[in-house]
């Protein structure tokens, strides 16, 4: 039987998730939607961005749920993404979008999301792409990330080595950066590392600066553009078998597009019907 990929009830705390939609109503729908999950404890901001910010700091969400629209501009919720993760980097923020084109799933991951995701892909998909997020990894399916890779081979190389030809990182954060290209969470990468989260943190600070680049998203891009040959991606399963969405850890080596439609409703719908039955 296929289950979310998450905490099970009862085994741990549930995951924090903080819903801001485009409307004040879709917000709230979305999260008694989710709060149907008992893995899930989910609420709801203002769609506006000082009450994003306010509940964010407020709640501690694990995962943000936002939409890239907001008060009516388009490139808000980029703009809100950034602030929270310079002023909260414990929260992992999903945008939600319309249509993930190739300058909205770019300009997504430059802001520091670590997550992708459709209005239109159904709440099962959700819930399992807030699940993999709040494990430290990335939601992305394989045309999102050839817009990702397409940008970066469009863009100025990546610098590898400082003005005396010395390698920009050092073994450990060397070591650092393999852990984050497998999609481990901070937690993790401690534990392997037998160093504190806190040091961690720090590791990534100065990876950050040195390879100037502002998001996990790209310090896996770094190792992309290192490595040669590309591996088969991680499999998860799912209804339809094989889920096409990488972590962006590997580079898949064989694309089957976005995952097949199938007779689950959208989160829209599954929003929709639950504010209509009162749950």
């Amino acid at each position: 039987m296929v289950q979310h990929l998450g905490l099970a009830a009862g085994n741990a705390e549930k995951i924090r998730v903080l819903a801001a939609d485009s409307t004040r109503m879709s917000g709230q729908l979305l999260a008694e939607s989710l709060a149907q999950d008992r893995q899930f404890d989910a609420s709801w901001a203002e769609p506006k961005s000082s009450s994003i910010l306010e509940s964010v700091a407020q709640k501690k969400p694990h995962v943000l749920l936002l939409s890239s629209t907001l008060e009516g501009a388009p490139a808000v919720g980029f703009d809100v993404t950034r602030r929270v993760r310079a002023a909260h980097p414990e929260t992992r923020t999903v945008l939600l979008v319309d249509t993930p084109n190739a300058s909205t799933v770019v300009e997504a991951f430059r802001a520091g999301a670590q997550g992708i995701f459709s209005r239109n892909e159904s709440a099962k998909t959700l819930a399992r792409c807030i699940c993999c997020v709040h494990q430290g990894q990335v939601w992305a399916n394989s045309e999102e990330l050839r817009h990702v890779l397409d940008a970066l081979r469009a863009s100025q190389p990546m610098k590898m080595f400082d003005a005396h030809a010395e390698a920009l990182l050092s073994k450990r954060e060397q070591e650092v950066v393999r852990c984050v290209a497998e999609g481990l969470s901070n937690r993790e990468i401690a534990s392997r590392l037998k160093l504190t989260e806190h040091t961690v943190k720090n590791y990534l600070f100065r990876i950050f600066d040195k390879l100037g680049v502002s998001s996990r998203v790209e310090v896996v891009l770094y190792v992309f553009r290192m490595r040669k040959d590309p591996v088969d991606p991680p499999e998860i399963d799912s209804p339809q078998g094989r889920d096409p969405r990488p972590t962006l850890v590997k580079s898949p080596a064989k694309s089957t597009g976005r995952m097949a439609p199938t007779p689950v409703d959208s989160i829209r719908d599954v929003a929709r019907r639950s504010r209509l039955q009162g749950d």
